[in-house]
């Protein structure tokens, strides 16, 4: 298969746009790492008018993906973990071309994980956690068990991403494999909820008990990033807090996010007068025990 598939990058790789091509076979079928291709060639290119550009291929009754991606898309999968997918790949993939190392000290970079890579994507995570969860808790109160049921079952995906990051992992498909030997209560945590004979209601009422500590427990690594921003200056109304350069990635949850955070004390609101009479806009600070 890899000898079928060199003619496919090699025109690629004597262009000067092309960074690098990895070559990813497919070994386990209850893994779906390469979406059931029996082979996917990955090459990143500097730009392209397509960020990704895929086209499939077959031989000899096999089948193989070619995926062009731009650097800036490969960037944003690794900072947003949008393509879990992508870390099996250069974690596990051949290297056929690599222009200057790029491939070599990506993988590298990965391995390593930088504190600061890990901070973004903790406070993404965080983020999410914190929409998942109060939604859920929302739709529970109002007595919409199903659907407060689909948001725990995500909000415990984010606590687990979130718990790998912490421990200098990087997320990958298989993340209850990792949470089950990173952190085993939050992997029994799961298991309760989707295993447990109870009633939905009950299975439920146990879980927010719980969670609530383990979701407390983390929030001061789950903001620290979001905090060292905030730390720059005093006072933020909130669409600069949406429009910093670094925050945002965490667009749609971030108001969500900032409500839990006043709540539990780590930000403080600032209301400045308006014109209007009794009416003044709402901004934020880092409390004052964070400061």
């Amino acid at each position: 298969m890899e000898d079928f598939l060199r003619p496919l990058y090699q025109e690629r790789a004597s262009q000067a746009n092309t960074l690098g091509v990895l070559f990813i076979e497919k070994k386990q079928k209850s893994i779906p790492t390469t979406d059931t291709f029996d082979a996917v060639l990955l090459i990143v290119v500097k730009e392209a008018e397509q960020a990704v550009f895929i086209k499939h291929y077959t031989y000899e009754h096999k089948k193989a993906a070619l995926h062009v991606v731009t650097e800036a898309q490969i960037n944003e999968w690794i900072l947003l973990g949008t393509n879990r997918k992508i870390f099996d790949w250069f974690y596990n993939g051949k290297i056929q071309f690599d222009r200057n190392e790029y491939l070599y000290n990506l993988k590298k970079e990965l391995m390593e994980f930088p504190f600061y890579g890990r901070k973004v994507k903790m406070g993404l995570e965080f983020a999410r956690l914190i929409r998942r969860y109060m939604d859920g808790k929302a739709f529970f109160e109002n007595k919409h068990h199903l659907d407060a049921y689909n948001h725990v079952v995500h909000s415990l995906h984010h606590l687990a991403r979130l718990a790998v990051i912490e421990n200098g992992f990087h997320p990958e498909v298989t993340v209850w494999h990792q949470v089950k030997q990173i952190e085993p209560e939050i992997f029994k945590l799961y298991s309760e909820l989707v295993t447990s004979e109870e009633s939905i209601e009950k299975r439920l009422e146990l879980l927010f008990l719980a969670s609530e500590f383990l979701i407390h427990s983390r929030t001061k690594v789950g903001v620290m990033h979001l905090q060292e921003v905030l730390a720059q200056k005093d006072i933020w109304a909130f669409q600069e807090i949406l429009s910093h350069n670094e925050l945002k990635e965490y667009s749609v949850d971030l108001s969500m996010l900032l409500e839990y955070l006043i709540e539990k004390g780590y930000i403080e609101v600032v209301n400045q007068e308006t014109k209007g009479q009794g009416v003044f806009h709402r901004n934020y600070k880092v409390a004052e025990k964070l400061s």
